[in-house]
């Protein structure tokens, strides 16, 4: 797993990679006052329900609020042999 700090994730995005994928964890309460315009919400509880529909070739950035959410999910996106 690599820590990207928000300059790099936004340098990542600009850089319009199509193999980058930004996934914002939160809850919908949470994604309601704002995400990263190209992040795909997917609400952690959500994940392994939508991990099917996930291009296991492509990268994976994993964003939430404070970064408690982040570890389980890299965990489990790890656990499930994506590329973080």
């Amino acid at each position: 797993m690599k820590e990207y700090s928000p300059k790099e994730v936004n340098e990542l995005i600009k850089s319009n990679d199509e193999n980058i994928v930004v996934i914002d964890v939160r809850e919908n309460e949470e994604v309601a006052t704002g995400k990263i315009p190209e992040a795909v919400h997917v609400p952690l509880g959500e994940l392994p329900e939508a991990a099917g529909d996930l291009n296991k070739e492509k990268q994976y950035i994993m964003v939430c609020r404070s970064g408690a959410r982040n570890g389980r999910s890299t965990e489990f996106m790890e656990a499930s042999v994506f590329t973080l």
